[in-house]
């Protein structure tokens, strides 16, 4: 009975210190978009962990941050901004655009 209460015990503990570790090891990113152009165009994040980018559109017309291969569609008001999570990664290069001006693109390379 006390090895089950242990065992019980230490499990809970590992699951509350999951999400702390989890949160910890995140990488946080920030991209702009002005005049329909991503700045950074280009941003780099380390493989196998969660990842967050906040996206800023400093332009007054919406604009859709859209990926594919990141399966990540948001749609961002004029002067708005919003956080993306995206899910760990493994090495690569992961394109997005802005999918109501598809010219203005950028990619995530994961190492």
């Amino acid at each position: 009975m006390r090895w089950t209460f242990l065992a019980g015990t230490t499990a809970f503990a590992f699951a509350l210190a999951a999400p702390v570790a989890y949160a910890q090891q995140t990488a946080n990113l920030s991209v702009s978009v002005k005049n329909h152009k991503f700045q950074p165009a280009e941003l780099h994040a380390p493989a196998n962990v969660p990842i967050m980018i906040t996206v800023k559109n400093l332009d007054s017309a919406q604009m859709e941050f859209e990926s594919v291969s990141l399966r990540v569609e948001k749609v961002i008001g004029g002067n708005g901004q919003a956080t993306i999570r995206i899910r760990p990664l493994g090495p690569g290069r992961y394109e997005f655009y802005d999918d109501f001006n598809p010219q203005a693109g950028g990619v995530l390379v994961v190492r």
